[in-house]
């Protein structure tokens, strides 16, 4: 496993269950950070993650990311727990089919309100409660974990990619404001990456067109997007602060 030297740093993870954040969970603790997990509704695999994690005086913590009120708790116990909080990784998110062709307008509706308050607004309230903190301590790094599909469109869930394009305009306002109290803001824009979240597609008729959407001829592992997080809570890249990091194997190319 690549390590970095994250030793005494205070992190926060959401979604930290399975996927990226399990992974980046378990390489943060392994490169010396104190890592608080967050989970919503998958407690034991929460749990199996936690007891994974190497070192001492990790924490894990349930909560409902849509509410502020939760959000603004989940930051607090984290500081508490922690001693401090001087990383904050958005992953918690969720992608729902909802092509408009296929869904009733109340389930449209129901997908958008459920997707942008998960995906947008409960970073946004995350981020106000550790930006907060952070500013008072001196400072400290966020990290958003995207899409893609901000920048291709998503078809079948175009809330989902509403909400990732929200996410990467959020963190570049965010590091433009944050900057002068020496915050630091990133955001990380995966395509497809083996996961829970991923699987009904990626073992679906339609996996292997996916995988061959990189010349890479596969999709991402969920270790390799931890590292990307890693690397940008190390020493030595604050002037990536602003940065929307692609990390697609090359499905899709922007200018």
């Amino acid at each position: 496993m690549t390590r970095f030297d994250l030793s005494g740093r205070k992190a926060l993870v959401t979604g930290s269950s399975r996927g990226i954040g399990a992974a980046t969970a378990r390489l943060l603790a392994a490169s010396g950070a104190r890592v608080a997990l967050h989970y919503n509704k998958a407690r034991e695999a929460a749990e199996g993650v936690l007891a994974s994690l190497e070192g001492e005086g990790h924490a894990i913590f349930q909560a409902e990311l849509g509410d502020p009120e939760a959000a603004r708790k989940l930051v607090a116990d984290a500081v508490e727990a922690l001693g401090g909080l001087d990383l904050l990784v958005n992953n918690a998110g969720i992608f729902e089919y909802h092509p408009l062709t296929e869904v009733s307008y109340d389930q449209w509706q129901d997908h958008w309100q459920r997707t942008i308050s998960l995906n947008l607004m409960g970073p946004a309230w995350l981020s106000w409660c550790a930006g907060r903190h952070m500013v008072e301590q001196g400072g400290g790094k966020i990290i958003n974990i995207t899409s893609r599909g901000a920048f291709r469109g998503e078809p079948d869930s175009p809330a989902y990619g509403a909400s990732k394009a929200g996410m990467n305009s959020l963190s570049q306002s965010l590091a433009k404001a944050l900057a002068p109290h020496k915050v630091l803001v990133y955001a990380v824009a995966p395509g497809f990456v083996e996961t829970d979240m991923a699987a009904f597609l990626l073992d679906s008729p339609v996996g292997e067109e996916i995988r061959r959407q990189s010349p890479l001829g596969r999709t991402a592992r969920p270790e390799e997007m931890a590292r990307i997080i890693a690397f940008l809570a190390s020493e030595g890249t604050d002037y990536l602060t602003g940065s929307i990091i692609d990390a697609n194997g090359a499905s899709y190319l922007r200018n």
